[in-house]
């Protein structure tokens, strides 16, 4: 075996490359590095998937979550009853409203700020999700209007399309045999087509 045989069989025989390993240990394989990455991102939404999965709801998330939804109707419907009752049994109720009376002040305040919370809570993420959608909704404005001012130029007149010939406002789009003409807009497209 010649000498530059002996001395890529040292490079490169036996399934290394030797050249390779050692470039990387001052530059990353680029190759390895996505890899890795494709991996890390795929075990963090595999981790994600399995904490949000339905299937996986423990019996404690489900009555935590059950509990979250129950003071609002509780509140509404015991606001409602109150109604009820005053009309049914108003010795009862003037009873029930005079233990109100006694309540401390800084008790209500209390109470009127966990309600606040709650709802305020429950409120601002409602906003928040109007907001994104008013914002979604004013991003394709400009798209529509374009759209809308597009199909009045075509339109025309008479509800037809402005045939070659016609006068037609400025920036119209014009239509031989059922085929717009964009040279009306486009300069360089009229160049084009008339040297064909």
């Amino acid at each position: 075996m010649s000498f530059l045989g002996s001395l890529l069989s040292l490079l490169f025989g036996s399934g290394r490359n030797v050249v390779a390993e050692t470039v990387e240990l001052f530059r990353e394989n680029a190759e390895a590095a996505g890899q890795r990455e494709a991996d890390g991102r795929a075990a963090a939404l595999g981790q994600l998937a399995a904490e949000f999965a339905r299937g996986a709801r423990s019996p404690f998330d489900r009555a935590i979550d059950g509990l979250n939804r129950l003071p609002r109707p509780l509140m509404a419907y015991g606001i409602l009853g109150l109604f009820v009752v005053a009309m049914v049994d108003p010795v009862w109720f003037a009873a029930r409203m005079a233990g109100l009376a006694v309540v401390p002040e800084p008790l209500w305040w209390l109470m009127g700020a966990i309600v606040s919370f709650y709802f305020g809570a429950r409120t601002q993420a409602h906003g928040q999700d109007f907001q994104r959608s008013i914002a979604e909704t004013l991003a394709r404005v400009p798209q529509v209007a374009r759209e809308v001012d597009a199909l009045a130029r075509i339109e025309g007149e008479g509800g037809e399309p402005a045939k070659e010939g016609d006068a037609a406002p400025p920036g119209a789009v014009l239509v031989k045999s059922g085929r717009p003409d964009m040279t009306a807009e486009n300069p360089a497209l009229a160049d084009w087509q008339a040297g064909r």
